[in-house]
């Protein structure tokens, strides 16, 4: 049931918030919307608030905002045409459009500083092991050192290590260990060894042969410090979705790994509500992230796609033809249910043990 309720919770956040800041910036502009859609399909529930309908539909994979006079095939009488989409600027088409992808990412970079600003566990920089044979058990670090500094850098929390080792490339490092009371000067050479990185690519780095204890701190940051923290993190995930998305493409990442669908989104809700509301709130911002970012993908009847239809009326001084557009519009659709196939595919043999594959 946790799973269920997870899924159905995130999933009607992250459409919220999308279809809100579609909303939200037509009003602002002047559009009139004749409907806010929760889900698609036929309709649940809805409401009549003022000119705006107010829906919950059957289908709860998504959402939508009717627009008065999106289409060219819409008839707009001539009192309300100052008032219709297709008779805005595109400036103004364009802000309408992308609201929903800066929506999605506001409400990461919201959720990212709220959690910064609650507090988040850090992994300190304290020894746990001393791998056999490695630079570190040579230069004598030993079990329950503290790493203060690597040459002139500070090491504030166990992530810190890794890259500062990895830049090394195999050049001695100077480490500043506290041990008991005392603080001890360490000098190391790194060996290179051959990793995997997040996307299963092997990739020279180096190491010294050092593993943490696995003693954390929870580590609260002002609300001024962590706004711009969590701009960088939503930042931080933007590149991540954009580099895996190309990763995929390149074949570096098969598609059976990269694309999930609902199943998947559900039993990771599940599984981050069963750890604690904080790790599914964190959830939800990087799902944001990642439904922003693909949201803006130059497909047909994703944003993307209309703010590229947008950006070649601003070109040539006109819009596509209507023929044009419904044939590009066609092959988005194909190509949107062929990924949605995929998703589902890749979920159902998630679900199938391997061996009775």
């Amino acid at each position: 049931m946790i799973y269920i309720v997870a899924f159905f919770g995130v999933l009607g956040v992250l459409v919220f918030v999308h279809e809100f800041g579609h909303f939200i910036v037509a009003k602002l502009v002047g559009v009139k919307v004749l409907k806010f859609s929760l889900g698609f399909g036929p309709r649940l529930i809805g409401k009549q608030i003022g000119e705006t309908e107010y829906v919950i539909s059957a289908i709860p994979l998504g959402g939508y905002v009717k627009p008065l006079g999106e289409s060219s095939r819409d008839k707009v009488g001539a009192r309300e045409r100052s008032r219709s989409f297709l008779h805005q600027s595109i400036p103004r088409r364009m802000a309408i459009v992308a609201a929903g992808p800066v929506a999605n990412f506001l409400l990461a970079v919201f959720v990212f500083s709220l959690v910064f600003t609650i507090g988040v566990p850090q992994l300190m920089p304290v020894i746990g092991e001393v791998a056999a044979g490695y630079p570190a058990q040579a230069a004598g670090i030993k079990t329950g050192d503290r790493i203060l500094r690597v040459n002139a850098v500070k090491i504030n929390q166990w992530v810190d290590l890794p890259e500062v080792i990895a830049k090394s490339e195999g050049k001695e490092l100077q480490l500043t260990v506290k041990r008991g009371e005392a603080l001890i000067l360490v000098r190391v050479v790194p060996r290179p060894v051959v990793a995997k990185n997040i996307f299963g690519e092997e990739v020279k780095t180096y190491q010294i042969g050092i593993t943490p204890s696995g003693e954390f701190v929870k580590k609260q940051e002002p609300a001024y410090k962590a706004v711009g923290m969590g701009v960088s993190q939503g930042w931080f995930f933007v590149k991540l979705t954009i580099v895996s998305i190309v990763k995929v493409i390149k074949g570096v990442v098969p598609a059976k790994q990269a694309f999930g669908g609902p199943v998947l989104i559900a039993q990771i809700a599940g599984k981050q509500a069963q750890e604690g509301l904080l790790n599914l709130v964190f959830f939800t911002a990087v799902l944001s992230v990642n439904l922003c970012v693909l949201n803006l993908f130059p497909i047909p009847i994703l944003d993307g796609g209309h703010l590229l239809f947008l950006g070649v009326e601003s070109i040539i001084g006109r819009p596509l033809s209507v023929k044009k557009m419904e044939v590009a519009q066609q092959i988005g659709l194909i190509l949107i249910l062929l990924l949605m196939a995929l998703a589902f595919y890749n979920d159902i043999m998630r679900l199938i043990p391997p061996g009775a594959r």
